[in-house]
Protein backbone atom coordinates (compact mmCIF):
# COMPACT_ATOMS: atom_id res chain seq x y z
CA UNK A 1 0.00 0.00 0.00
CA UNK A 2 1.00 3.56 -0.78
CA UNK A 3 0.89 5.64 2.46
CA UNK A 4 1.66 9.50 2.03
CA UNK A 5 4.22 11.66 3.54
CA UNK A 6 4.41 15.33 4.51
CA UNK A 7 8.19 15.24 2.89
CA UNK A 8 7.76 12.63 0.17
CA UNK A 9 9.38 14.58 -3.11
CA UNK A 10 10.28 11.11 -5.02
CA UNK A 11 6.47 10.76 -6.03
CA UNK A 12 4.55 14.01 -6.57
CA UNK A 13 1.63 12.57 -8.31
CA UNK A 14 -1.70 12.70 -5.84
CA UNK A 15 -2.76 8.87 -4.05
CA UNK A 16 -5.00 6.59 -6.01
CA UNK A 17 -5.50 4.15 -3.76
CA UNK A 18 -8.78 3.45 -2.01
CA UNK A 19 -8.45 3.76 1.73
CA UNK A 20 -10.74 0.99 2.89
CA UNK A 21 -9.55 0.76 6.17
CA UNK A 22 -13.02 2.68 7.60
CA UNK A 23 -15.15 0.57 5.91
CA UNK A 24 -13.57 -2.42 7.23
CA UNK A 25 -13.90 -0.67 10.45
CA UNK A 26 -17.78 0.07 10.38
CA UNK A 27 -18.29 -3.68 8.62
CA UNK A 28 -16.43 -5.23 12.12
CA UNK A 29 -18.25 -2.49 14.67
CA UNK A 30 -21.86 -3.82 13.10
CA UNK A 31 -21.19 -7.40 12.40
CA UNK A 32 -20.09 -7.33 16.32
CA UNK A 33 -23.90 -5.57 17.06
CA UNK A 34 -25.39 -8.35 14.76
CA UNK A 35 -23.68 -11.27 16.66
CA UNK A 36 -24.83 -9.49 20.04
CA UNK A 37 -28.29 -8.63 19.04
CA UNK A 38 -29.28 -12.42 17.01
CA UNK A 39 -30.20 -14.27 20.09
CA UNK A 40 -32.53 -12.07 21.20
CA UNK A 41 -34.68 -12.07 18.07
CA UNK A 42 -35.58 -15.83 18.56
CA UNK A 43 -36.28 -15.43 22.00
CA UNK A 44 -40.48 -15.74 22.72
CA UNK A 45 -42.61 -14.54 25.14
CA UNK A 46 -45.09 -17.16 26.63
CA UNK A 47 -48.46 -15.56 26.62
CA UNK A 48 -51.60 -17.27 27.50
CA UNK A 49 -53.70 -16.18 24.76
CA UNK A 50 -57.79 -16.11 25.43
CA UNK A 51 -60.48 -18.27 23.26
CA UNK A 52 -63.44 -17.16 21.47
CA UNK A 53 -66.12 -18.92 19.70
CA UNK A 54 -67.38 -17.36 16.43
CA UNK A 55 -70.29 -17.70 14.08
CA UNK A 56 -68.84 -18.90 10.99
CA UNK A 57 -69.18 -16.08 8.01
CA UNK A 58 -72.73 -16.59 6.34
CA UNK A 59 -72.94 -18.33 2.71
CA UNK A 60 -72.79 -15.27 0.05
CA UNK A 61 -75.99 -15.89 -1.64
CA UNK A 62 -76.35 -16.96 -5.78
CA UNK A 63 -76.72 -14.35 -8.37
CA UNK A 64 -79.48 -15.06 -10.98
CA UNK A 65 -78.97 -13.09 -13.87
CA UNK A 66 -82.10 -12.14 -15.85
CA UNK A 67 -81.39 -10.56 -18.93
CA UNK A 68 -83.97 -8.99 -21.24
CA UNK A 69 -83.28 -8.14 -25.06
CA UNK A 70 -85.02 -5.33 -27.20
CA UNK A 71 -87.73 -7.56 -28.38
CA UNK A 72 -88.94 -8.56 -24.89
CA UNK A 73 -87.17 -12.29 -24.90
CA UNK A 74 -86.03 -13.03 -21.19
CA UNK A 75 -83.06 -14.83 -20.38
CA UNK A 76 -82.38 -16.52 -16.91
CA UNK A 77 -78.52 -16.97 -16.55
CA UNK A 78 -78.30 -16.78 -20.22
CA UNK A 79 -80.53 -19.77 -20.47
CA UNK A 80 -83.86 -18.44 -22.90
CA UNK A 81 -86.97 -18.41 -20.72
CA UNK A 82 -90.55 -17.84 -21.51
CA UNK A 83 -92.82 -15.80 -19.43
CA UNK A 84 -95.14 -18.42 -18.13
CA UNK A 85 -91.74 -20.49 -17.02
CA UNK A 86 -90.48 -17.61 -15.38
CA UNK A 87 -92.94 -16.84 -12.58
CA UNK A 88 -91.95 -20.78 -11.52
CA UNK A 89 -88.27 -20.04 -11.27
CA UNK A 90 -89.14 -16.84 -9.36
CA UNK A 91 -90.98 -18.39 -6.70
CA UNK A 92 -88.60 -21.53 -6.42
CA UNK A 93 -85.69 -19.01 -6.31
CA UNK A 94 -87.49 -16.93 -3.83
CA UNK A 95 -87.96 -20.69 -1.26
CA UNK A 96 -84.02 -20.93 -1.15
CA UNK A 97 -82.07 -19.98 1.57
CA UNK A 98 -80.15 -18.11 1.29
CA UNK A 99 -82.32 -16.19 -0.69
CA UNK A 100 -80.24 -15.25 -4.31
CA UNK A 101 -80.12 -11.94 -5.87
CA UNK A 102 -81.67 -11.28 -8.75
CA UNK A 103 -79.78 -8.50 -11.35
CA UNK A 104 -82.05 -7.55 -13.90
CA UNK A 105 -79.84 -7.04 -17.54
CA UNK A 106 -82.22 -5.11 -19.91
CA UNK A 107 -81.45 -3.75 -23.36
CA UNK A 108 -81.66 0.19 -23.88
CA UNK A 109 -84.17 -0.24 -25.94
CA UNK A 110 -86.70 -2.32 -23.94
CA UNK A 111 -89.35 -1.48 -23.13
CA UNK A 112 -90.07 0.27 -19.02
CA UNK A 113 -93.28 -2.07 -19.08
CA UNK A 114 -91.33 -4.69 -19.58
CA UNK A 115 -89.16 -4.30 -16.99
CA UNK A 116 -91.99 -3.00 -14.81
CA UNK A 117 -93.98 -6.54 -14.98
CA UNK A 118 -90.93 -8.26 -14.33
CA UNK A 119 -90.30 -6.44 -11.12
CA UNK A 120 -93.69 -6.95 -10.29
CA UNK A 121 -93.41 -10.56 -10.35
CA UNK A 122 -90.09 -11.16 -8.74
CA UNK A 123 -91.74 -8.91 -5.86
CA UNK A 124 -94.96 -10.37 -5.88
CA UNK A 125 -93.70 -14.04 -5.61
CA UNK A 126 -91.08 -13.25 -2.57
CA UNK A 127 -87.57 -12.34 -4.32
CA UNK A 128 -86.41 -9.10 -2.15
CA UNK A 129 -82.92 -8.32 -3.37
CA UNK A 130 -83.37 -6.65 -7.29
CA UNK A 131 -80.60 -4.83 -8.65
CA UNK A 132 -79.89 -3.66 -11.81
CA UNK A 133 -77.17 -4.17 -13.94
CA UNK A 134 -75.48 -1.28 -15.92
CA UNK A 135 -71.95 -0.92 -18.31
CA UNK A 136 -70.64 2.47 -16.87
CA UNK A 137 -69.22 4.90 -19.30
CA UNK A 138 -71.57 2.77 -22.10
CA UNK A 139 -73.09 5.98 -22.54
CA UNK A 140 -70.23 8.82 -22.91
CA UNK A 141 -68.70 6.11 -25.24
CA UNK A 142 -71.91 5.63 -27.38
CA UNK A 143 -71.97 9.46 -27.92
Amino acid sequence: MAFGGFNDNQNQAPMADINITPMVDVMLVLLVIFIITAPLFTHAIKVDLPTAQAAPAPEKPETIALSINSDGKMFWNNDPVQENELETRLVAAAQRQPQPELQLRADKDTRYQVLAQVMSLAQGNGLTKIGFVTVPGASAAAK
